[in-house]
């Protein structure tokens, strides 16, 4: 194997220039990598080498691509979201075998339920933000659709934490980008980046969260 076949590795060998026609490489490309890669060991530490690990870590390689794609281009593209509804769909057959731990219960029909409450929740925030801002712009169709696989893997409790936890961050995020004067009050950002660190969050510690909140509340 080529030294530049390495995720990261390659980057720093080649010293961010392609072997063939010396152009330069974009930092993006082992910014990824080692996104991936520090995800994938961090699931591994939780889960270990089980079938809860494989699927948290085929829905987290999704959402690291459709982060960077809606960064550039503000869309996360329907072929991501097919991807991870058959992921989705795989994980709801493998229940009705093998209850998978994230849902907190033995109900078949938690991770349909997850498929369509944050993604329908969602989906009403966006049209009242259209109604309130005069645009069609105030959420666009592919963070709610993003919201309908991360539902069937995470069941309806976590897929609705993950959505609080988007608008948490985002609001968050977006206050300091007015704050510091980068943004305006009426400017769009991204909201899948904020979607993606809120899906890892809960795949890690989604449940510690919840039941600290339920005891707290």
């Amino acid at each position: 194997m080529l030294p530049d076949l390495i995720p990261v590795v390659g980057y720093i060998f080649m010293k961010a220039r392609c072997r063939f026609c010396k152009g330069r490489i974009s930092v993006r490309y082992p910014l990824v990598e080692f996104l991936t890669a520090v995800g994938f060991v961090l699931l591994f530490k939780k889960y270990s080498m089980t079938i809860d690990f494989a699927v948290y870590a085929y829905l987290l390689s999704i959402l690291i691509i459709a982060a960077f794609i809606d960064i550039d281009h503000m869309i996360i593209p329907d072929k991501l979201v097919i991807a991870g509804l058959a992921g989705g769909i795989a994980v709801f057959f493998c229940n009705l075998f093998k209850t998978m731990d994230m849902y907190g219960d033995n109900k078949w029909w938690n991770p349909l339920l997850g498929a369509v409450s944050a993604s329908g929740i969602l989906f009403l925030v966006a049209v009242i933000g259209n109604l309130v801002y005069k645009t069609d712009e105030a959420l666009g169709l592919g963070d709610i659709k993003i919201f309908i696989p991360i539902g069937l893997f995470l069941g309806w409790r976590m897929s609705i934490l993950t959505l609080l936890l988007s608008i948490f961050t985002s609001g968050v995020f977006g206050m300091f980008l007015i704050a510091v004067g980068k943004k305006r009050r009426r400017d769009v950002i991204p909201f899948g980046p904020f979607i993606v660190f809120s899906t890892f969050i809960v795949l890690m510690w989604g449940w510690d969260i919840f039941k600290w909140y339920i005891i707290r509340g």
